[in-house]
């Protein structure tokens, strides 16, 4: 049998594991328990009670937390001047056209998100080369309050339940942080 650290030894101490929480107390819980000295990441683990071999049981869905990733975002927003107020209004960091893949083609990479409205695309293509291996390429497909995030998720996920699905559709929840240990949550107080 494996050794339990100190640590892990303490966290399990501060909760109950027989016990299922509300969604509220589970968070601070996590934020309690969790010792790394690094940034660490929430877990959420949803067990449903849906038959994945069946294809009208599948679950699948995206879901746009309200809190983001809580991570500091800086924007650029590539786009013709009668955007530009817009993408301003709505929080862009940087907003321009030429003069910005000018400058990421001079080596200017000081950002997290380039965005770009589709009749932009041709000219933001030669810079594939420079934003695409750092992930910072315009995507079509991409669009913290910890407590908020979680219980939109599990919403979410309540709400894509396949009408084929039978019987009890989220057996249990747990949340967890990196690296430690993982707080039930009663379904129940989440459900409604």
């Amino acid at each position: 049998m494996s050794k339990v650290s100190k640590q892990r030894k303490e966290a399990l101490a501060k909760f109950d594991k027989s016990k299922s929480y509300s969604l509220s107390e589970a968070v601070n819980i996590v934020k309690q328990i969790t010792y790394t000295k690094f940034d660490a990441s929430v877990d959420l683990n949803i067990r449903l009670g849906v038959d994945p071999r069946k294809a009208n049981q599948m679950v699948r869905g995206s879901v746009t937390l309200p809190h983001g990733t809580g991570k500091v975002v800086r924007v650029l927003v590539l786009c013709n001047p009668d955007k530009a107020q817009e993408a301003l209004d709505a929080g862009a960091d940087y907003v321009g056209l030429d003069e910005y893949i000018q400058k990421i083609k001079d080596g200017w990479t000081d950002i997290d998100v380039v965005i770009t409205t589709p009749n932009i695309m041709p000219k933001v293509g030669a810079l594939g080369r420079i934003l695409g291996p750092r992930g910072l390429m315009p995507n079509p497909k991409t669009g913290t309050k910890i407590f908020d995030n979680a219980k939109e998720l599990i919403q979410t996920v309540i709400k894509l339940k396949p009408a084929a699905a039978k019987g009890t559709y989220v057996k249990s929840i747990y949340i967890s942080s990196t690296m430690s240990p993982g707080v039930q949550i009663d379904v129940k107080s989440v459900a409604n």
